[in-house]
């Protein structure tokens, strides 16, 4: 696979993560926008995922001498150059035609690595064909109905294994699909409900629409790719049972005994089952209420950190997924317990409205805001940002 190369414009260029939110919302129809930017039903979660991180202010610390220089990490054993990885987003295809395959490039070039999901525009395969390191990958644990519960699951791992991912994260929070009331208005359902004036919406993006129809990433790849196979996401229903209600820890515990690898648990909000999937072998779990997408009124992702950082920090690793737009953001976690976050609207936001060189910029506009915060904070590494450093919003400075 060739590496994608796409140039910024250096004249008003974006700086912020909520400026290429503008631009990808002027880039995609208003369908593939419903998809990418909006939450279930009354998008409560969604709402708090971004207002909990209002309820904390910086404490700053002058004349420490203290310029943060480094911030890499390490998660599942891999070293990034900041505590930011790509999180899973299925069918990034949708918002540029590169999909997960310019994301893991962008996520690479900017020193960092991109989770690919289950439900990707590119295989798992065409993934790790085109990227030089070995990135992560999310395993939606579907069952093939023709051959039995575990068969597809165990597939979709194999091949994982065999294209040098190095940890699955397994998603548990999706035994149903979320009330995704907005995508439905916009007739972003399974199969998507195309009609005239949507088509003609889609139309007035020309840059996209040409791109929509020259290359058709609009299939999940590791399901229907068979020798080029170009089929619509509808007919994956007939095949596989994608949402399981039935999913229960022993499926879990069986995961964990067929990857040899590091392994994370994806859509945990409670202390409880952050404690029990590490007891089973977790080596991580992602705080994370699927960006607002699913249960509508859980808790924000950042609320839910501190108590799951706590239980099980001294024992797995624990990254945030969930609301992160500013790198005031990322330190934020960091100070509650987070090793590193997970962020996928703003990555989305940059290819869409940039292709690759949007989300690597997107990356990079993490990592400056991340060091910009630390040294003006007068901290200069990421392993002293705790609760000291926080303060609650509108309270008075400690005397």
């Amino acid at each position: 696979m060739p590496a994608f190369r796409y140039k910024l414009s250096s004249r008003s260029g974006p700086i912020t993560v909520e400026d290429y939110r503008r631009r990808a919302k002027r880039a995609v129809p208003d369908m593939v926008w419903a998809y990418v930017d909006y939450g279930a039903e009354g998008m409560e979660t969604l709402d708090a995922n971004r207002s909990a991180f209002d309820r904390y202010m910086l404490r700053t610390k002058v004349l420490t001498g203290n310029e943060a220089t480094d911030i890499s990490v390490t998660v599942a054993g891999q070293d990034l150059s900041m505590p930011v990885l790509f999180a899973p987003t299925g069918l990034a295809g949708l918002s540029h035609w590169t999909g997960e395959l310019g994301a893991g490039q962008a996520a690479e070039r900017a020193g960092t690595l991109s989770i690919v999901t289950t439900a990707g525009s590119y295989s798992f395969d065409e993934v790790a064909a085109g990227t030089e390191r070995d990135h992560f990958f999310q395993l939606y644990p579907w069952a093939d109905l023709a051959t039995g519960r575990h068969d597809l699951t165990s597939a979709l791992m194999e091949r994982a294994r065999k294209s040098g991912y190095a940890a699955m994260f397994v998603t548990v929070d999706v035994p149903i699909h979320g009330n995704r009331e907005t995508e439905r208005k916009r007739g972003m359902g399974n199969p998507p409900v195309l009609t005239p004036a949507r088509v003609a919406n889609a139309a007035m993006r020309p840059k996209w629409w040409a791109a929509f129809l020259r290359h058709q990433r609009i299939s999940v790849r590791n399901l229907v790719d068979n020798g080029g196979a170009r089929a619509a996401v509808s007919s994956l229903t007939t095949q596989y049972r994608m949402m399981r209600p039935e999913l229960n820890w022993d499926d879990f515990a069986w995961m964990r005994a067929n990857w040899q690898g590091p392994l994370f648990i994806k859509g945990v909000l409670d202390a409880d089952d952050a404690q029990r999937a590490v007891a089973l072998g977790a080596d991580g779990v992602v705080v994370s209420n699927h960006g607002g997408r699913q249960l509508n009124c859980a808790p924000a992702a950042l609320d839910a950190l501190p108590a799951i950082a706590k239980r099980v920090g001294g024992s797995a690793q624990v990254l945030l997924d969930g609301g992160v737009r500013r790198g005031t953001d990322v330190v934020k976690a960091l100070c509650l317990g987070a090793d590193a976050v997970c962020v996928g609207r703003p990555y989305l936001y940059g290819l869409a409205a940039a292709g690759p060189a949007g989300a690597e910029h997107v990356a990079n506009i993490f990592r400056d805001e991340i060091t910009r915060c630390m040294t003006l904070m007068g901290v200069a590494k990421l392993e002293d940002l705790d609760e000291s450093r926080l303060l609650p919003a509108n309270s008075v400075v400690p005397q």
